[in-house]
């Protein structure tokens, strides 16, 4: 059995679509195989923000950046960040019709005090509505019950972690930025014909200009495409 040891990276992008034009590449960026897939996150905002002048008003991506400090840099745009929802192993949580968490009795639980998590945002800690603010004396079976704290919960008050935890995924709006996302896939696709998954260099920073090359050799297929494209079927101008 013939066996093959390689070492490892991995490049992440942000690209945008147009119907006519087709896909293009606003940022890429380079880090070790070890690395968790949302941290490739802020470091490409931040180059796409550069190359359009400004935060773009909405983003798409898969399930593996649904932390809600990438639903942030769309609150102020105004936009959202369509990205599936991570429950990572959880039951997905019971909110009631104002947003306030239920415990696993369908009762709505009753906000506490607030604190900052340890990664930096702020938390509202809801508490069971049988002991707080006063007892009630009505009974429940769960242990936490019968321990004296009962059900606690805690909610990200962040504009992002809300927006994580509020926004509509089945809405049309969602499903249309989101089906967006396969732009990213494409680009890859042609990544992939370039040879960008098997370099012949032996450190990262080689690793890493090849892969802006290879971009850069997609941008300029897509600029030779739009100039094609232009040349065949010329527009008229904007009506003012």
């Amino acid at each position: 059995m013939r066996k093959e040891f390689v070492w490892g990276y991995g490049t992440g992008l942000i690209s945008a679509t147009d119907p006519w034009y087709g896909d293009v590449v606003l940022a890429e960026w380079t880090q070790p195989f070890n690395e968790h897939d949302v941290t490739y996150y802020h470091p490409l905002h931040q180059q796409a923000s550069t190359t359009l002048g400004g935060p773009p008003t909405n983003v798409a991506a898969d399930a593996a950046f649904d932390a809600w400090h990438v639903y942030q840099t769309c609150v102020p745009t105004g936009g959202i960040a369509a990205i599936p929802l991570n429950l990572r192993g959880q039951a997905p949580p019971s909110r009631d019709a104002q947003g306030q968490p239920r415990c696993a009795r369908g009762l709505t639980m009753v906000p506490r005090r607030q604190f900052t998590h340890e990664d930096g945002y702020r938390v509202q800690r809801f508490a069971c509505p049988l002991l707080f603010p006063i007892p009630t004396g009505q009974p429940c079976d769960d242990p936490r019950f019968r321990s004296g704290d009962g059900c606690v919960h805690g909610i990200n008050l962040e504009p992002g972690g809300l927006m994580r935890a509020t926004l509509d995924r089945q809405s049309d709006a969602f499903k249309a930025i989101y089906r967006q996302r396969t732009s990213a896939e494409r680009i890859n696709s042609q990544a992939t014909a370039l040879g960008i998954e098997r370099p012949k260099v032996r450190n990262a920073q080689s690793v890493h200009r090849l892969n802006t090359l290879a971009y850069i050799v997609i941008n300029a297929r897509a600029l030779e495409r739009v100039r094609a494209l232009n040349a065949a079927y010329p527009r008229p101008p904007a009506q003012c």
